[in-house]
């Protein structure tokens, strides 16, 4: 078995010899830009540690987490177009850096850079390996899709909220730990198994997210804290608000969401203030905790040593260890 760093350094020798065509420039300078920006690289991490849970050399599926990094890069490039945003890890993003155009095209062809690594995968596997991916491909547009829809609907359920960051963030983690599993010849049930810990675990850490994004210490969550009140963004702690509220805090919160003119601090306390009165951080940590506890439930029916688990328990503990 590897430890976390030597499947660490296989992805980063992996990720320096990705190759890509020269011309044209404008096309394929974008991909390697993005792709360098870095990051924490846990999907194809995923895929590794998957392949070595259950037995089989990491290095067997290289390729998959190969085109996993490319793929969840890709939807980077293109989410970026549609929520305007100028920056990504720190830096320019493609669309500010060359235009939309490029950024549109140079993503389309990310996603067949992903199909061209997956083509490598043993043909042995790849029938299923491809059925994995697509549908966790399309799950993932299909979640990005809701998310613009839900800016335009006021009667958003919890239940709609989860569904979409299911399908947004969850499924990729799900799907990367599900190739993995698949190239080492897991058993069906364990790989289906190591697919669902995967999607509660994205679930749980999305929900943290969401709390971060309120109650952090501005210097370490490394982004506004308070962006998603300022944006009205339809995040768990909003819509429980909505759900809980009543009377003088209903008013209150639906003028602060309608409010166009505002002073951004006085937004971001008024409606933390609500949120406190309504006790909403604690609820939103009890739902995070209940989709972490189904997570580890799945994993322990997994057919394979806790030895062999550890490795992934502890990246799972060290990806929901923000502070908040």
């Amino acid at each position: 078995m590897f430890n976390t760093i030597q499947l660490q350094e296989i992805l980063e020798t992996a990720i320096k010899n990705l190759k890509f065509p020269e011309n044209p420039k404008q096309l394929y300078d974008p991909i390697t830009y993005i792709i360098n920006l870095g990051g924490k690289r846990i999907r194809p991490l995923l895929v590794l540690m998957s392949t070595d849970l259950f037995g089989k050399d990491p290095n067997d599926s290289i390729h998959a987490a190969m085109a996993v990094e490319v793929f969840h890069n890709f939807t980077l490039v293109h989410d970026d177009i549609m929520d305007n945003a100028p920056l990504r890890r720190g830096k320019a993003t493609v669309h500010e850096k060359w235009s939309t155009n490029v950024a549109i095209l140079s993503g389309d062809v990310m996603m067949v850079e992903a199909n061209k690594n997956l083509a490598k995968v043993n043909a042995k596997y790849l029938k299923d390996v491809l059925d994995t991916f697509n549908a966790t491909a399309q799950g993932v547009c299909e979640g990005q899709q809701l998310d613009m829809e839900f800016e335009e609907r006021d009667d958003v359920s919890i239940e709609e909220y989860i569904n979409m960051i299911r399908l947004k963030t969850a499924i990729l983690l799900g799907g990367a730990l599900k190739l993995g599993a698949i190239i080492a010849e897991a058993s069906e049930n364990d790989a289906n198994l190591i697919y669902d810990f995967g999607e509660n675990i994205g679930i749980a850490f999305q929900l943290q997210d969401d709390i971060l994004d309120v109650y952090a210490d501005p210097e370490k969550f490394g982004k506004q804290v308070g962006g998603d009140i300022i944006a009205n963004k339809k995040t768990f702690l909003l819509l429980k608000a909505f759900e809980l509220a009543e009377n003088e805090n209903l008013i209150s919160l639906q003028n602060l969401t309608n409010e166009t003119d505002f002073n951004p601090k006085e937004k971001i306390e008024a409606v933390k203030g609500i949120y406190d009165t309504l006790d909403i951080q604690n609820i939103a940590k009890t739902t995070m905790n209940t989709y972490m506890n189904k997570a580890l439930a799945l994993m322990a029916q997994i057919n394979v040593s806790d030895q062999a688990k550890a490795k992934l328990l502890e990246l799972t503990t060290q990806l929901m260890a923000r502070q908040f």
